[in-house]
């Protein structure tokens, strides 16, 4: 069964940092572009971080310098390193995965995890 599958969410005070894990099963991220996004309250759904299958990154202007990721193939896993948060970054973070290469966000996406709440508030 192909599902993705996020964890780590949570409630933390400004400035502090929580890491996001996606785990994969029914296929290998390996040969997956990979991306990482939210959904605030009343807002659209944005691209906050996305790898190509290639390792090439965008980052949202938003969350650069904040947050970064990473994979661990043996764990078939992706992770959103999320630091110096902010408020404004309170939201379901989602992950997703979609075939092939290309820069960005902007693409169909195969796969959807089912979200995990982040919520930044002192």
């Amino acid at each position: 069964q192909v599902q993705l599958v996020e964890s780590g969410g949570g409630l933390v005070q400004p400035g502090g940092s929580l890491r996001l894990s996606c785990a994969a099963s029914g296929f290998s991220l390996d040969y997956y572009s990979i991306g990482w996004f939210r959904q605030a309250p009343g807002k659209e759904r944005e691209g906050v971080l996305c790898m190509s299958v290639r390792g090439i990154i965008y980052y949202a202007d938003s969350v650069k310098g904040r947050f970064t990721i990473s994979r661990d193939s043996a764990r078939n896993t992706v992770y959103l390193q999320m630091d110096s948060l902010k408020p404004e970054d309170t939201a379901v973070y989602y992950c997703a995965a979609r075939r092939g290469s290309g820069y960005g966000c902007s693409y169909e996406y195969d796969y959807w995890g089912q979200g995990t709440q982040v919520t930044v508030s002192s």
